[in-house]
């Protein structure tokens, strides 16, 4: 029994050690002087200098402003799109089409991505000639694409979640009086909202993050972060970069932390709420 509780720890510092390793290596050379970024400057003291060049990297952080526009688009999108199918493939499960709309959303997770891109720059090409919008690749067309593999992610997370749910805290509510609008603005949705925060995360991580689809659909002029780094990885990355690559782990861990806050927060007002109603029942 002590050997296999030693085996889980050894096995889970590992894992944390493969995954954590390489991210805090980058944020301990943001801080290195020498403009080498994978050689440790030992005669001079830690500085903050890359942090200021960033600053003045008008590239860098224009294509940082245009990925958060365009993953804030796509991630707000991609929940309501996301959680409407969703709903629809866990509570309706007899209707027309039902098979053909469940292999739709699911079809970009597991197409490779050359072929999601390729398809979606055929797709915004025959439109442009077909209907004359969108005009040319750009941010427009790199959001819709985002959107598209996007919204499988956040299906699948909501179903799964609308899967095990309970349908009798609705069928009260019905019972009380209650419209299903109000149902589902007062019960389901309180209900379902980690799932559609945890959705929503995902969909914006996703696509802050892509790369290969971004490539077939943006434009001259809508260069990503990604984009703009993988195309100075060619000519060596500069520490500036890892700079910015701090700033957006810091930015991270911080939503990250705060929404684990909120989701307990509100779990555990449920969990009083219901404890209160079932002392109202006895």
């Amino acid at each position: 029994m002590r050997s296999r509780r030693l085996f889980a720890r050894g096995a889970l510092i590992l894992g944390l050690v493969f995954l954590y390793a390489p991210i805090v290596s980058l944020i301990v050379f943001s801080f290195n002087n020498s403009r080498l970024v994978t050689v440790w400057d030992s005669v001079h003291s830690p500085t903050l200098k890359w942090y200021g060049t960033l600053v003045h990297n008008g590239q860098i952080l224009d294509a940082a402003w245009l990925s958060i526009r365009i993953a804030l688009t796509a991630a707000s999108c991609s929940v309501v799109l996301g959680t409407l199918a969703g709903f629809a493939l866990a509570r309706f499960s007899q209707f027309r089409g039902r098979l053909l709309l469940a292999g739709m959303t699911t079809a970009p997770i597991v197409m490779p991505e050359v072929i999601t891109g390729l398809s979606l720059l055929l797709l915004f090409v025959a439109l442009e000639q077909l209907i004359g919008w969108p005009r040319g690749l750009g941010a427009v067309t790199i959001a819709l694409a985002h959107i598209t593999f996007c919204m499988a992610y956040v299906t699948v997370v909501v179903q799964s979640r609308l899967t095990g749910f309970d349908e009798s805290l609705e069928e009260a509510a019905m019972d009380l009086g209650a419209r299903p609008a109000t149902v589902f603005l007062r019960v389901t949705l309180p209900l379902i909202l980690p799932a559609i925060a945890s959705g929503w995360l995902l969909a914006f991580t996703l696509s802050w993050d892509d790369l290969v689809i971004t490539q077939f659909v943006a434009g001259p002029g809508s260069s990503t972060l990604p984009m703009v780094i993988f195309s100075k990885v060619r000519f060596g990355v500069t520490p500036d970069v890892n700079a910015l690559a701090t700033i957006l782990v810091l930015i991270v861990a911080t939503g990250i932390v705060l929404s684990t806050i909120w989701m307990r927060y509100q779990q555990r007002r449920r969990e009083r709420d219901e404890q209160l109603a079932a002392a109202a029942n006895l």
